[in-house]
């Protein structure tokens, strides 16, 4: 079966950095677009970021823009997200999500996610 797995979260302060992995397996991974989500306590799961099928398509949420940037290594079947400057408000469980049709450019919804991983968990401390 198609699994997920996150890994990379932790405690950090203001201004650090992180990078989050999602190992995918099961799946032709390269065929499909992939997203990282994140819900934050007692808030929606929302947006965080997409990469398409090729890898050269991305999009972001506002709110990471210029902060955060994701990333897909084929060889490996994983995808990264490279979070810098990192503030409070980022502090959330962090979801990879793979795409629910092949050779797509990614979506900013996550109805279009088929598979999901079991999240990782980021605290930035002010």
């Amino acid at each position: 079966q198609v699994q997920l797995v996150e890994s990379g979260g932790g405690l950090v302060q203001a201004g650090d950095s992180l990078r989050l992995s999602c190992a995918v397996s099961g799946r032709t991974f390269s065929s499909y677009a992939m997203g990282w989500f994140r819900q934050a306590p007692g808030k929606e799961r929302e947006f965080v970021a997409t990469i398409g099928w090729l890898g050269t398509t991305t999009a972001y949420a506002n709110s990471v823009k210029g902060r955060f940037t994701i990333s897909r290594d084929n060889s490996k079947n994983t995808v990264y997200l490279q979070m810098n400057s990192l503030k409070p408000e980022d502090t959330a469980v962090y979801y990879c999500a793979a795409d629910r049709w092949e050779l797509r450019p990614g979506s900013r919804e996550a109805a279009e996610y088929e598979y999901w991983g079991q999240g990782t968990r980021v605290t930035v401390s002010s």
